[in-house]
């Protein structure tokens, strides 16, 4: 096991370094939702529900919705100020007979392993409550959230047993219990008669999770019939293709940058540039044809001299 938090049990003058551990898991059979077609992974995106935007964890807040539909957004500065321990401890309240305990109230249980130099006080506290038949209700802070507990013996180890707050228990205000319900005398004694019968010492070992035993053969024997499905891999957006498409994009708007340019200019506009183009281009071969007259009478000329 590897341990989740460190503390220190304080109880008057003494203190026992602890760590904590988990001391249930849930033996459950998990799933991946999948697509029916191709066993791909279903994957979700956290969105806006108002501009339909996707939203980084960095972007993300707590908010308290009112009654009326406003909503409060809390920030990590209004989280600091609360009075929360930090101490890392384990406080002890009061002691108490252990019946005096409605198990309702047990939320979830930790084992508690001594530091090297608790080992000592850890193990007097431990068999000085299994002499005297008590629990120590403590008070402690866990993942954001102060909880009262109760420090139990389990095995040797003492178990730390979170409890919910009284608030947080509801009432169970069913209409029959108020009702005048007449039970014969006989029917109780037989009802505790079949009480007697089926009575025994409690060994949780007897017991199983058949749902899960069968869930977990129907998925062996997919695997031992090889009905697997192996999902293609997904295509990951990786830089290549980022500039790929940001230089199709640039394309794409050069070529209608251009486009729209053309239609900017005005008819007029383009006529006359054909004409001066067509004029260049007269102008030129006139002087061309200039150039070759000039140089057939040069002949002559020198002749006319010599003679």
């Amino acid at each position: 096991m590897r341990s989740i938090w460190k503390g220190a049990i304080s109880f008057g003058l003494v203190t026992i370094p602890v760590k904590l551990y988990s001391a249930t898991e849930q033996k459950d059979v998990s799933f991946h939702q999948v697509h029916r077609e191709d066993a791909g992974r279903i994957k979700y995106k956290r969105v806006c529900s108002i501009d339909g935007e996707e939203v980084p964890y960095s972007e993300i807040a707590k908010g308290y919705e009112l009654p009326g539909g406003e909503m409060v957004v809390l920030t990590d500065e209004d989280f600091a100020d609360l009075p929360l321990s930090t101490s890392r401890r384990i406080d002890v309240l009061q002691f108490t007979p252990a019946d005096q305990l409605d198990p309702i109230l047990f939320n979830k249980s930790y084992y508690l392993e001594p530091e090297a130099a608790g080992v000592k006080p850890y193990i007097l506290l431990r068999d000085a409550l299994e002499r005297t038949g008590q629990v120590a209700i403590v008070k402690v802070a866990l993942r954001q959230r102060e909880s009262l507990a109760a420090l139990r013996i389990r095995d040797g180890v003492f178990v730390l047993e979170t409890m919910l707050w009284p608030d947080e228990v509801r009432e169970p205000g069913f209409a029959f219990v108020d009702e005048d319900v007449e039970v014969r005398p006989q029917e109780l004694q037989m009802a505790e008669s079949l009480i007697d019968t089926m009575a025994g010492e409690f060994d949780p070992t007897e017991y199983h999770d058949a749902y899960r035993q069968a869930l977990e053969q129907v998925i062996e024997a997919k695997v031992a019939g090889k009905e697997l499905v192996r999902p293609e891999a997904a295509e990951e957006a990786g830089p290549a293709v980022d500039l790929m498409a940001a230089l199709r994009a640039s394309v794409d708007a050069a070529k209608r940058e251009r486009e729209g340019a053309k239609e900017k200019v005005p008819a007029g506009a383009e006529k006359k540039k054909a004409a001066a183009k067509s004029a260049g281009a007269a102008e030129s071969q006139a002087d061309e044809k200039g150039e070759k007259d000039s140089k057939k009478q040069a002949p002559k000329r020198r002749a006319r001299k010599t003679a």
